[in-house]
């Protein structure tokens, strides 16, 4: 991949930062990736759908359970029959009911209710894995820009920095002609002043560079740490073409996961149709009763035994409210389709912004690439100028701002450029770092 790189400034590092503890765009998004809690979050909720997703769930496997039931009691007998030799009457007997049993049980059919349930679990076990990968996408281009900002706030420091030399040295050439008597004390009042403001200037630039690290290492999920050092520079891709990101779109992970929640609710349409089906179901299993009792006719009476049953139910009206669930079923796939062409729209509209801005801010960095060395190069001629009493204060001071405007600009024009090129990868689901 081809690369423009737009060296922002340079000053030399001090011994004192190699101490500090240094991070690269690689680190902090390996760090955010492990740390994030949406991240694990996601992936708690991929494990759950993926665990969910059998047959067993779906209700396409047998079930089988083991009752047991044991009554002991006691009761007063008075039996009379034809044969009154036969009469009983007793008082407080004992009596023992023993019922076991296993019963197996399996769906033959319900309207394929079974094939859509699993089908839908799939599915939603594929868009939960879409939503993971969205989530990543997102953590890399929020860490990314983050990353990128403090290069930019430090770029601005380096300008800051680089002025207030100017400002030193035009403040000796100053002393060195008062004390000679060239030069009044106006000049050099002012020229303190100016340098004072720089450092000022300065002091506030390094708490914006600190609030950024703050909010880097907050994404990370790390403890703010003043120390942290970050030496880079700001590359943009230049090879990135419209076509390629309109085509990319397809597969961004929330693009697809619009689609499966299209197929999600599409299969919920064909589930709740089904209950208006007959369900057939075959039961079987084997039983064991033992009745026992102390007095009385039947002094013991047990059976067991295997069974097979065949149960068949047809629902015939409910009050129409499976008819009215299957529409309003309908209605959501209609709704989720609705919502991925918005979604699609939204995202195609975004790529063709982010592409503009790519492209119109790569054209001004040409040309600000060059204004920024010219600017160079006329604080230099000024300086040298001031220096042999050709040029004014005033013309020093206004040649350094404008090799201030002109750092500013050329940091910020880069810094957009990269912003755009991250959005229209993560659009295209091609974000790398």
């Amino acid at each position: 991949m081809k690369k423009i790189p737009f060296v922002l400034l340079g000053l030399t590092i001090t011994a004192c930062a190699f101490a500090q503890q240094k991070l690269s765009l690689q680190d902090a998004v390996n760090t955010a990736l492990k740390n994030s809690y949406d991240i694990q979050l996601a992936k708690n909720n991929l494990e759950i759908n993926t665990i969910n997703n059998h047959i067993g769930i779906a209700g396409g496997l047998p079930t089988v359970s083991a009752t047991a039931n044991d009554n002991e009691q006691l009761t007063n007998i008075n039996q009379k029959f034809s044969d009154p030799s036969r009469n009983a009457q007793q008082t407080g007997v004992a009596s023992n009911v023993l019922t076991t049993g296993v019963t197996g049980s399996i769906v033959l059919f319900n309207g394929y209710r079974v094939v859509a349930t699993k089908n839908r679990l799939a599915q939603l076990q594929q868009q939960s894995t879409s939503l993971l990968n969205a989530q990543i996408q997102s953590t890399i281009a929020s860490v990314m820009t983050k990353y990128y900002d403090v290069v930019r706030q430090q770029s601005y420091l380096k300008t800051i920095a680089q002025s207030i030399e100017v400002s030193k040295q035009r403040l000796s050439i100053l002393q060195t002609r008062r004390e000679v008597g060239l030069s009044n004390n106006a000049d050099l009042y002012q020229a303190q002043l100016d340098l004072n403001a720089l450092m000022q200037q300065q002091q506030a630039q390094q708490l914006v560079i600190d609030l950024a690290k703050t909010d880097l290492l907050t994404l990370m999920l790390l403890k703010a740490d003043s120390s942290l050092f970050i030496n880079d520079t700001i590359l943009v891709n230049n090879n990135l073409s419209l076509d390629a990101i309109q085509a990319g779109i397809k597969n961004n992970p929330q693009v697809l996961a619009a689609e499966q929640q299209i197929k999600i609710n599409g299969l919920i349409e064909k589930e709740t149709a089904a209950l208006r089906y007959p369900t057939v179901r075959v039961n079987t299993g084997i039983n064991f009763s033992n009745n026992k009792t102390a007095g009385g006719f039947s002094l013991l009476n047990q059976s067991y035994g295997p069974f097979i049953g065949l149960n068949v139910v047809i629902p015939i009206y409910n009050g129409s409210v499976f008819k009215r669930q299957q529409k309003i079923a309908n209605i959501n796939t209609k709704s989720a389709q609705t919502q991925h062409d918005m979604l699609l729209r939204d995202f195609e509209a975004n790529a063709v912004r982010s592409y503009q801005s790519y492209t119109n801010t790569l054209q001004q960095l040409k040309t600000e690439n060059d204004n920024y060395q010219l600017s160079l190069k006329l604080l230099d001629l000024v300086l040298q100028r001031f220096q042999l009493g050709q040029a004014t204060i005033i013309d020093v001071k206004q040649a350094q701002q404008s090799f201030e405007n002109e750092g500013y600009r050329l940091v910020n024009l880069s810094y957009a450029a990269k912003a755009a090129e991250i959005s229209l990868q993560q659009i295209a689901n091609k974000l790398t770092f």
